[in-house]
């Protein structure tokens, strides 16, 4: 910003006042260099401290330096108008200007935090994320006792295994659909052991 306060000594009338035109003071501060959106923020941020004071005057916007440098005024003279008395009553259009900077600074402020998370998200590195278990894992064994892994032969207790298993699996699915059903339409779902 040193820049931006330094080519608003040089680039205004003996007053420390000029036409508050962003484009025309970007040519000015910051020639051959498109730099208007840095003017406005400069602008914005320079009148929060207190560098320059912004006022509304002949249906115009006009900024006024609060130190500007010292010059000879005699017979100076300037096309910008002086900005309002304090001890006058300010105009409405004077208190929309000012509530328009206003905007304008929560705007940018509000911009700036947008950018900011943004960045932060990019500079996280993804985290690994722990595979689900899958379901068969957690199944019953598919045989009886006698045949754990299973049986190719007939064996009545084996058939009861592999039956009591599918079940399982069977309602180890259907708990999780109806998990996600529930998830998706905002109802709190206590996950339970299905009876």
């Amino acid at each position: 910003m040193k820049p931006t306060a330094i080519g608003l000594w040089v680039h205004t009338d003996p007053w420390g006042r000029r036409a508050m035109i962003p484009e025309l003071i970007a040519a000015d501060v910051y020639p051959g260099e498109a730099a208007t959106d840095r003017i406005l923020e400069h602008l914005l941020i320079l009148e929060e401290c207190g560098f320059l004071n912004l006022y509304q005057a002949d249906d115009a916007e006009w900024l006024q330096l609060t130190r500007p440098l010292k010059t000879d005024q005699r017979g100076a003279e300037t096309d910008c108008p002086a900005p309002p008395q304090p001890d006058r009553e300010v105009s409405r259009k004077f208190m929309a200007v000012g509530r328009a900077g206003e905007r304008a600074r929560e705007q940018m402020r509000e911009e700036q935090r947008v950018r900011d998370a943004r960045w932060e998200r990019e500079r996280e590195p993804e985290r690994a994320v722990m595979p689900e278990r899958p379901l068969l894992l957690n199944a019953p064994p598919i045989g009886c006792r006698e045949h754990p892994n299973g049986h190719d032969k007939a064996c009545g207790p084996c058939r009861d295994a592999r039956l009591n298993r599918d079940l399982w699996i069977e309602e180890r699915v259907y708990e999780r659909k109806l998990t996600d059903f529930y998830e998706q339409e905002g109802v709190s779902y206590v996950d339970e052991e299905p009876f």
